[in-house]
């Protein structure tokens, strides 16, 4: 994969809409994931390890893993939508690589594909312990661009 260390951020007005959507779901909020980048096409969420996101054997359970895998590519692909429109995922597939443990989970969502009506994202979920990244869970994902729903 190329390095995007270097990467540019979201501008303002985007990362704003970014933040402000994340903010209103309550899954993100109840599982204590926050958002840590907002890029054009790329958006990092971390979740912290905590009891109440593991299974039985202490890792983090898989569905708090593909939940913010989910969101990571969702958000990255809203990066890239329209003003006045909103995002749906339409289907993602994840591999679980790896038992998820670490101090915390780093989901990375890459758009691979940006289209008028459906956008394609690549999922990838590190542990991260120490600084150091293992990869636990890679995935695709398909959204939908619609226009926003009205609260």
């Amino acid at each position: 994969m190329e390095d995007r260390t270097h990467e540019e951020q979201a501008s303002p007005e985007t990362q704003a809409r970014i933040q402000g959507s994340f903010d209103r779901q309550g899954l993100m909020s109840h599982l204590g994931a926050r958002i840590t980048r907002i890029a054009p096409g790329r958006v990092h969420i971390v979740l912290p390890s905590r009891p109440e996101v593991t299974q039985q054997h202490g890792y983090f359970h898989a569905g708090a893993t593909s939940a913010i895998a989910d969101s990571a590519g969702g958000y990255a692909a809203f990066t890239l939508f329209p003003e006045d429109t909103s995002v749906l995922t339409v289907e993602y597939k994840i591999n679980l690589l790896a038992p998820a443990v670490g101090e915390h989970l780093e989901a990375v969502g890459t758009v691979l594909k940006s289209g008028r009506t459906l956008t394609v994202c690549q999922l990838e979920v590190f542990g991260v312990q120490d600084g150091k990244q293992t990869l636990v869970a890679n995935g695709q994902q398909t959204l939908i661009c619609i226009n926003r729903p009205d609260h």
